[in-house]
């Protein structure tokens, strides 16, 4: 419903341009670091040990977030300054490093630059639109050659079934995202990459193998 108003008001409503432009503005930082660190990334970054780290920093970080008091200057999403957008893009830049959580990292920098938790969640899923789609349209040209047309029901039956699962959680996600603490989302996040790290270490799994 909402993506509907913004298009239809773009034209001769100040507020529904006002929430795109901001969009625009807070997808900025990932588009351009994205571009810049694609090939980084994808060459030293994707790997279990790094991914556990990123799990077990992330998770303590949020908890230390989680403790401190943040009084919240914007109630709605169509309360944000631009800059405030751009704040929340840099923020959402962060989960480019593998590991660390795209809505995650966006709500909780929301919070942490003047939003309302609800305000934060609602902007991190709508921000979700255009990064999602420019990241799998690049990582699909940048990993052209790798595709083949027998891949192609692998991903039908894959996008089927998020497009399903999606319409059945999110709606239960964001109201208990937007009212709750995300103090039991770091504890699994740092019992998960301890697990995985001590695997390696003991090892009982080795993260090294293809």
């Amino acid at each position: 419903k909402r993506i509907g108003n913004v298009a239809l008001g773009l034209r001769s409503d100040p507020v529904q341009r006002r929430f795109a432009l901001h969009l625009i503005i807070a997808f900025l930082p990932a588009a351009v670091l994205g571009v810049l660190l694609y090939s980084t990334i994808k060459t030293y970054l994707f790997n279990p040990i790094t991914v556990a780290s990123a799990l077990i920093a992330g998770g303590l970080l949020i908890l230390y977030i989680e403790k401190r008091a943040y009084h919240p200057r914007f109630e709605t999403v169509d309360e944000l300054s631009w800059h405030t957008a751009l704040k929340v893009g840099f923020a959402q830049s962060v989960a480019m490093f593998p590991g660390v959580s795209r809505a995650g990292a966006t709500i909780i920098g929301g919070v942490i630059f003047g939003l309302s938790r609800k305000a934060a969640t609602e902007f991190s899923f709508f921000l979700a639109i255009p990064t999602m789609l420019a990241a799998t349209v690049y990582d699909v040209y940048k990993s052209w050659g790798l595709l083949h047309m027998e891949d192609l029901p692998v991903f039908a039956v894959g996008f089927v079934a998020s497009f399903i699962a999606a319409m059945l959680t999110v709606k239960a996600l964001l109201r208990f995202v937007s009212n709750h603490s995300f103090v039991p989302f770091a504890w699994y996040r740092i019992v998960f990459g301890v697990a995985v790290l001590a695997s390696a270490y003991f090892g009982i799994v080795d993260w090294t193998l293809p």
